[in-house]
């Protein structure tokens, strides 16, 4: 195998590239830890719906069967990756690991998890965020005797009914989550430390996405504000807010898409709590002292880049992501790219197809730079 590209993962991310490296005429392979293409969104719970319309939501070149609804289920964009990589013929390799990726002798080197090695000129890393859940360290863990999963993990509310649930956290998955558990006859708090901006999935059945593509070319600050104001237009309908306003992080925070969350706590189908300090024997301890008992805590506390397999070879920013040039070639190697790795108001799926383009436009650049010289 010489392929001149690698690529880590094969997802969406992974997927668009391959289609854009295809057409640009680029030998390439894609690592899959899996067994299928899009093997991480077929283990996310059952319920998921996506967040971005299905005409956003669709890869370069081919779009999602009419048939599909508005915003696809996580059955429908598993169906869609699969035929996506049939009808590309991705060059997928299944069930390889690439347990690290290295820079030695002016190529990247692929080590898998059964010892394989391959190397190429370039590397596109697609691995995404959600194969790197974030799991902050609470005292005493230890020490509950009660069960412990973080939300990637969840599947269904099957057997959760009748006990009493704290879901760490108010993203998205947090809010979707304890919404469907509390539905489902369980008892749900919601423990929040930084709170969330709420906003509606639509208005009057047009997607918000259709908005927030034009306000993604605004400044961000005043695409934080605009954020803010959709969010108290829907409290004089809706009502107060319930949940605090966040507290800012210096990294892009997505806001809480629909009403699931907040409408729970109003009606009284979920408490709110403050923020774990530490686990008891038998629940936790928020702040400001309260301890209450729980036979599950389900850590909704998101996710981070997934760059382990680099080990040192890249450097980082504050919000985890690779220092980057140009929303996709890193700042410390310009043979490697990210793709899948920009998060905004536009919607992680739609930012997928332009940095796939990019990255390829920027390595066939670079091989005809370097065929010339």
């Amino acid at each position: 195998m010489s392929p001149v590209v690698m690529v880590i993962g094969a997802g969406p991310a992974g997927l668009a590239t391959s289609r854009e490296l295809t057409r640009a005429g680029v030998e390439h392979v894609v690592f899959e830890r899996g067994e299928h293409a899009g093997e991480t969104w077929a283990n996310l719970y059952d319920s998921l719906v996506l967040h971005t319309a299905r005409r956003l939501s669709a890869l370069p070149g081919l779009a999602f069967p009419p048939s599909t609804p508005l915003f696809p289920g996580r059955n429908d964009f598993v169906q869609y990756l699969h035929r996506y990589a049939e009808t590309f013929r991705v060059p997928i390799s299944t069930e390889t690991e690439v347990t690290a990726l290295r820079r030695t002798n002016g190529a990247w080197t692929a080590t898998t998890q059964t010892g394989q090695v391959i190397s190429a000129p370039f590397a596109v890393v697609a691995t995404g965020i959600v194969s790197n859940p974030v799991q902050p360290e609470i005292p005493n863990r230890r020490e509950y005797s009660g069960r412990v999963m973080h939300s990637v993990d969840y599947r269904r509310p099957g057997g959760f009914a009748g006990q009493r649930i704290l879901v760490v956290g108010v993203g998205n998955s947090a809010g979707e989550i304890s919404a469907e558990l509390a539905h489902a006859g369980a008892a749900v708090t919601v423990a929040v430390r930084s709170g969330a901006t709420v906003v509606p999935r639509d208005v009057a059945g047009v997607p918000i996405q259709y908005l927030a593509v034009p306000l993604s070319h605004l400044p961000k600050p005043l695409q934080a504000f605009m954020a803010a104001t959709i969010g108290r237009l829907s409290e004089l309908v809706r009502g107060p807010a319930v949940l605090p306003r966040p507290a800012g992080t210096g990294c892009r925070q997505v806001p809480l898409i629909g009403f699931h969350l907040p409408d729970a706590i109003r009606s009284g189908a979920i408490r709110l709590q403050r923020g774990v300090e530490a686990f008891t024997a038998d629940g936790v301890r928020f702040a400001g002292g309260i301890t209450e008992s729980f036979e599950t805590v389900i850590l909704a506390t998101g996710y981070r880049a997934a760059l382990g397999l680099l080990g040192s070879a890249v450097h980082t920013d504050a919000c985890g992501f690779a220092m980057r040039h140009g929303l996709v070639a890193s700042a410390d190697d310009p043979s490697l790219f990210f793709v899948g790795h920009n998060y905004d108001l536009r919607g992680g799926l739609l930012n997928i197809g332009r940095d796939a383009r990019l990255a390829v436009r920027q390595i066939v650049a670079r091989r005809l730079t370097a065929a010339k010289a």
